[in-house]
């Protein structure tokens, strides 16, 4: 028998996050094009960044019909945040500055999997991309990361925030995060923790 589970976070009903979900305003809006490979991950981080940003949307999908409407919002200027040729590191709102806010679309899958969707999806690709700075350390301890500096979908919007943002804190968004991971290492035991994911001196 399978356990109730939430209509909105998606977790089993006796470890929902929603209490530690926040509502957080942001001058940019979030487009989140989740592979659905990672629908049913039990991190899905980037369903809990469109639940705690008011001006975040998830589509989930390979091909989108409508990416020409999703991406050319009256009032922002799109950017697709993956590394590649001609990347922009992101920096912060000028208080002056009178140019658009970002439309910050961000593709939700392993690296092969969102490449995929670049190429399935040619207007995407095109779109200017931007990227964090180097250095970014990921809180997420249950798996190693591909190289330095990766982050889950969640982390790298949160960064990407607080670097446009600044100096506004979307911290917040972390909570049910840490709490997933928590959830897990106590979960496994912190033995079987220890033992696969502890720091190796």
């Amino acid at each position: 028998m399978s356990r109730a589970q939430c209509s909105r976070c998606m977790r089993p009903q006796t470890h929902c996050l929603c209490a530690l979900i926040p509502q957080l305003d942001s001058r940019t809006r979030v487009l989140l094009l989740q592979h659905p490979s990672e629908v049913s991950h039990a991190l899905n981080t980037a369903r809990l960044a469109a639940l705690g940003l008011t001006h975040a949307q998830l589509r989930v999908g390979e091909v989108f019909d409508d990416l020409d409407q999703l991406i050319n919002q009256p009032g922002y200027q799109a950017r697709l945040l993956f590394p590649g040729e001609d990347t922009q590191v992101l920096t912060a709102y000028e208080l002056a500055d009178k140019s658009l806010p970002l439309l910050l679309v961000v593709p939700d899958g392993t690296w092969r999997k969102v490449r995929k969707l670049l190429h399935l999806n040619p207007m995407l690709a095109q779109l200017p991309r931007v990227t964090l700075p180097q250095g970014a350390v990921s809180r997420y301890r249950l798996r190693k990361a591909p190289g330095p500096g990766a982050l889950s979908t969640l982390e790298a919007i949160v960064q990407a925030l607080e670097i446009l943002e600044a100096p506004t804190s979307f911290a917040p968004l972390l909570r049910p995060f840490e709490a997933l991971i928590e959830g897990q290492i106590e979960a496994m035991g912190a033995e079987t923790y220890e033992r696969n994911h502890g720091d190796k001196h």
